[in-house]
């Protein structure tokens, strides 16, 4: 069983993107968090084995959350995915620990599934 954990403080996007997980990967789990606290709980509890990472959230940057996450579990697969795409964050999130950033701006829904399609084949993509 594949988990997945969405972590965003923006719930219309939140459940738009769930859906189209769904609709692709019908068995995938599917938890969601709206600020760090709770998803390093649902890490804790739910151990998903990919997480959707924005980076602006209540209370915690999504940088900083994806580096505890790594420390909890490296093998967790953090994928950012934020609208604030800008030069600085894609050089800090490989830093952070973040194994991919996409932009949600600029990223369609078949890029996403493509790369969740090689995230579970185990495939590495650059």
């Amino acid at each position: 069983m594949f988990r997945t954990l969405l972590v965003d403080d923006n719930s219309a996007f939140r459940q738009s993107f769930k859906e189209i997980l769904h609709v692709r990967f019908p068995l995938m789990v599917i938890e969601e968090a709206t600020e760090g606290k709770e998803a390093m709980q649902k890490v804790h509890a739910f151990r998903p084995n990919l997480v959707f990472m924005d980076i602006k959230l209540p209370g915690e940057n999504g940088l900083e959350l994806t580096k505890r996450i790594k420390a909890h579990d490296p093998g967790i697969i953090v994928i950012i995915l934020t609208s604030y795409d800008l030069p600085e964050y894609r050089r800090a999130a490989p830093q952070y620990g973040a194994d991919y950033f996409l932009s949600k701006d600029s990223s369609s829904g078949n890029e996403v599934v493509s790369l969740v399609e090689s995230v579970l084949s185990g495939q590495t993509i650059t």
